[in-house]
């Protein structure tokens, strides 16, 4: 019946001109195709397409099939004849519509579809879109960056597979799907590469910069967010396939070395709505530093670079890039930036960072989103990295470039446990100063004893809060235990003698009253909880925590004994180093005394 509407339809058309087509016989002949599809005569309707008096109906009606078209083509199996006839009538019509009509036809399809059938349907039109826009002669680099703008805007929401095993499964075609529109390319590029070969002044940069579009989106999703290290038992990683392929297009267009050093400065669209500016400028922000990580980390497109740039210089183009990593809390972007931040400083030497790179911003901010991971990032891995980093980063700088770096953390970090390694560092170096023949005037004297200011104090008097600045008392107590026992008073390169007086009344005496009032609230503590013990058995009162918004779990009365104790303990083991420390002055000035 659907076959002989159809061909009651043609028989109709046959005898008309084009320009004699009426909307009537359109919607028709598509009623009639997608009965035909639907009722399951794809052979039948493959046989009217094919016939060569035909040709002229299908060049223009032919395109309004897609839609049914592509939905019989997921409806049958993979093994079904007549998903064999769908496929052929899809091919069939690629060759034959008018190739305008069609390029609308298929993009409105890819724009339709959602879900899992997103990467489905992409990979099933990418071949006959490719035929479409390969056959176009105006607005060519329109439709091509149309078309891939469009397939990517439909890709980017769905989940990019992250662990080995996701990769593997591939559930939605994600991996499969990225591949194929990168071949889905290659024709485009190398039009662009022949017209570029032909004549040195190339000027239709049209297509060039469409493709070019393309490779910023791709770099940014998937290959931003994906894992791209090699995995075990996986022969051939997708997207690091994905990754070459794309850095083999760059290098194609000519654009790849220019990328990497030149930022596009200039490229980006004007765009008159701030808003989308700034979304312009960190989609670009964020391809870029996913550029610079494929290069000088997985090193996709290595052989191409040019092997004269210092690492100092190759350091200080990357910073920017590392810095918009490190402001991402997610954790494949996060490691990235680390894994760049170290690469760079892995091909420097220790103390070949001259300290003139602090006066740009980036070699400042960076530490301190450094700071910013290694205390609040939940990821105990990335933490653990990130301060290994910062401790590579610090080795890095001369002396002069160390002791500012420390000045800054000291004064920005706002974390006890970062100004306590801060501290230790310092102690090093100093060490390091006074045993080296050669004399550091940064670790030593009047320099030093700048930083010892910033050291040797408690930040809010005997009001400090000692349990929370733990580590920094205790690093600050072993620093000028250190001192007063390798620097004699008669030598006093360090100049600690010199200022013990301030550090008496900044940092030892206040100490002294904050140990007496936190030992005495913590011991009123202890002895309320224990009187209260029993009260709290008989109701099963317990105490409630919240950090950071988040309920914890309850503490019972012994749990918060414990905590009450554990607080005892860190005090006692402030003032047996304080008492020591003191002792330790004593003894030197008596015997100072004494030889006088």
């Amino acid at each position: 019946m659907a076959v002989d509407e159809l061909q009651a339809i043609i028989q109709r058309c046959q005898i008309l001109e084009e320009a004699d087509f009426k909307g009537e016989d359109f919607n028709l002949f598509q009623v009639a195709g997608q009965k035909c599809l639907e009722d399951g005569y794809a052979a039948q309707l493959l046989e009217v397409i094919q016939n060569e008096k035909n040709k002229v109906i299908i060049k223009h009606m032919g395109w309004n099939l897609i839609s049914p078209l592509v939905r019989c083509i997921f409806m049958y199996k993979q093994e079904d004849e007549k998903r064999e006839h769908c496929l052929k009538i899809l091919d069939q019509l690629a060759q034959l519509c008018n190739p305008k009509e069609l390029f609308l036809g298929l993009l409105e399809q890819i724009e339709q579809t959602s879900g899992d059938q997103v990467c489905q349907t992409v990979m099933l039109l990418l071949q006959p879109l490719q035929t479409v826009l390969l056959k176009l002669q105006n607005k060519k680099a329109y439709s091509v960056g149309l078309s891939l703008a469009m397939i990517m805007n439909q890709l980017t929401p769905l989940p990019v597979p992250y662990t080995k095993q996701q990769i593997q499964e591939d559930k939605l075609g994600l991996c499969q799907c990225c591949n194929a529109v990168v071949d889905f390319a290659k024709p485009f590029v190398s039009e662009v590469v022949k017209n570029m070969e032909k004549s040195s002044e190339y000027n239709d940069m049209e297509l060039k910069e469409e493709l070019l579009k393309f490779c910023m989106k791709s770099l940014k999703y998937p290959l931003l967010t994906a894992q791209l290290e090699q995995l075990e038992g996986i022969e051939e990683h997708p997207f690091r396939h994905f990754a070459t392929e794309v850095i083999d297009i760059l290098w194609d267009l000519r654009e790849l070395i220019p990328l990497v050093f030149l930022h596009r400065k200039g490229k980006s669209p004007h765009w008159e709505n701030q808003e989308f500016a700034d979304i312009e400028q960190k989609n670009s922000a964020d391809s870029l530093a996913c550029l610079s990580y494929l290069m000088f980390v997985q090193h996709f497109g290595i052989d191409c670079f040019p092997m004269v740039f210092s690492p100092s210089y190759l350091l200080q183009c990357n910073m920017t890039h590392i810095q918009v990593l490190l402001k991402r809390t997610e954790e494949s972007m996060l490691s990235k930036g680390l894994d760049l931040f170290e690469s760079c400083l892995l091909r420097m030497e220790d103390n070949s960072l001259l300290h003139q790179y602090l006066e740009f911003r980036d070699f400042i901010n960076i530490p301190q989103d450094l700071v910013k991971v290694l205390t609040l990032c939940p990821i105990e891995h990335l933490r653990k990295k990130s301060l290994n980093i910062l401790q590579l980063f610090i080795d890095k700088f001369d002396a002069e470039g160390k002791f500012t770096l420390f000045r800054c953390l000291l004064k920005t970090s706002n974390h006890a446990g970062v100004e306590g390694y801060i501290i230790k560092n310092i102690k090093d170096q100093i060490h390091l100063s006074l045993t080296k023949a050669c004399d550091n005037v940064w670790f030593t004297g009047h320099h030093l004893i700048t930083l010892l200011d910033l050291v040797l104090l408690l930040p809010e008097g005997a009001e400090t809060d000692l349990l929370q600045n733990s580590d920094r008392i205790m690093a600050s107590l072993n620093l000028l235990r250190y001192l007063v026992i390798k620097d004699c008073e008669s030598d006093n390169q360090t100049g600690v003698w010199t200022m013990l007086a301030k550090i008496e009344q900044n940092f030892l005496k206040p100490l002294h009253v904050g140990l007496n009032m936190s030992k005495a609230h913590y011991e009123a503590e202890i002895k309320n909880k224990k009187e209260n013990r029993r009260e709290a058995r008989s109701s099963n009162t317990v105490c409630s925590v919240t950090v950071s918004g988040e309920k914890m779990p309850a503490m019972t009365t012994e749990m918060q004994l414990q905590v009450l104790h554990s607080a005892l303990f860190t005090f006692d083991l402030i003032e047996s180093v304080l008492a020591r420390v003191e002792e330790l002055i004593e003894v030197k000035i008596k015997a100072v005394m004494d030889e006088n």
